[in-house]
C-alpha cells in the first residue's frame, strides 16, 4: 500500500502543506477554526491572521484559486455583518434613518464577527485546497474510528462524505455544460435581477437532476460489481502514515499556536 503523503511514482505535491498527513491537517484546522470563534481583541486577531497567511504562503495557494473558493461565502459574511450592525446596541449613535440606528456597539460587533468568519473560512479553504477528497475521507474515518465501538457506522459515513466530495465538482461541470447549451439556444443569464435570474435557472434543474441520477445509478452499479457490503474491515490503495519529522513538526506548531492564543486571551 502506498502512503497518501508519498510522491513515489507520482508528481510531487506542490508544497509541504499538501504532503502533511490529512489527520494532522483536519485536527489542526478544527482547532484553528475553534480559536477563530474566540477572537476578541487585536492581539488574538493578529495572531490568527498571521497563522492563516503563513499557511496560505506555505501551501502556495494562488490568489485567484483562494478567491474563487471564498467568493460563494461572501454573501453569508455580508449578511451576518449587516445583522450585527443593525441588531447590536450599546454606545453612541453613529447614524440613523427612520426606525433604524447604527451604534458603536453594532459597528464593533459587525467588524469582529466579519473578521472571525473570514479567518474561519480561510482555514477551511486551506484544508480543502490542499487535501484530496479521498485523503480527507480517509482521515475522517481514522479519527472517528473509536466511535465504531459504540455502533456508529463510521466507515459508511466516510464513504458518503467521499462520494459527496467527488460529486460536487462533477455536478459543477455538468452545470457549466448545461448553461453553455442553454445559452447557445438563446437563454439569457446576464444582466438580470435576482428574481429574473432565478426564474431563468429553473430550466437547469431538470437536466442537472437527471445527470445526478445517472451518476448515482452508475456509482451504485460499480459498488455492487465490486462486492461492497459496508461491513467488515476495509483496505485502502494508499494507507495513511504519520511522518514524525514533518507531521510531528506541524502538530507542535499547532500546539504552540493554541498556547500563544490562550496566553493572549487571558
Amino acid at each position: 500500500m502506498a502512503p497518501y503523503a508519498s510522491s513515489r511514482g507520482r508528481r510531487a505535491a506542490p508544497s509541504v502543506v499538501h504532503r502533511l498527513d490529512p489527520r494532522v491537517k483536519i485536527v489542526g484546522t478544527v482547532a484553528y477554526m475553534a480559536s477563530c470563534l474566540l477572537v476578541r481583541g487585536p492581539a488574538t486577531c493578529a495572531l490568527a491572521a498571521a497563522c492563516a497567511l503563513a499557511a496560505i504562503a506555505l501551501a502556495r495557494i494562488p490568489r485567484r484559486q483562494l478567491a474563487r473558493q471564498m467568493r460563494p461565502l461572501a454573501v453569508f459574511v455580508a449578511v451576518t455583518a449587516l445583522v450585527n450592525l443593525l441588531a447590536a446596541d450599546g454606545g453612541a449613535v453613529v447614524a440613523s434613518w427612520g426606525p433604524w440606528a447604527i451604534r458603536e456597539g453594532g459597528v464593533e460587533a459587525a467588524a469582529m464577527y466579519t473578521v472571525r468568519f473570514l479567518l474561519l473560512l480561510l482555514g477551511g479553504a486551506v484544508l480543502v485546497l490542499t487535501t484530496a477528497p479521498s485523503a480527507l475521507a480517509a482521515g475522517l474515518e481514522d479519527l472517528l474510528s473509536p466511535l465504531e465501538r459504540l455502533g456508529v457506522p463510521v466507515g459508511r459515513a466516510a464513504l458518503v462524505v467521499s462520494i459527496a466530495l467527488r460529486f460536487v465538482p462533477a455536478l459543477a461541470r455538468d452545470a457549466e455544460a448545461v448553461v453553455s447549451a442553454q445559452t447557445a439556444r438563446g437563454a439569457d443569464f446576464e444582466g438580470k435581477g435576482p428574481l429574473a435570474y432565478a426564474r431563468a435557472c429553473i430550466p437547469l434543474a431538470v437536466p442537472l437532476f437527471a445527470s445526478a441520477l445517472r451518476r448515482a445509478d452508475a456509482l451504485g452499479r460499480a459498488i455492487d460489481a465490486r462486492g461492497y457490503t459496508g461491513t467488515g474491515p476495509r483496505t485502502r490503495f494508499r494507507e495513511l502514515r504519520f511522518h514524525a519529522r514533518r507531521d510531528g513538526t506541524a502538530a507542535l506548531l499547532v500546539a504552540a499556536y493554541l498556547v500563544a492564543f490562550a496566553a493572549l486571551s487571558l
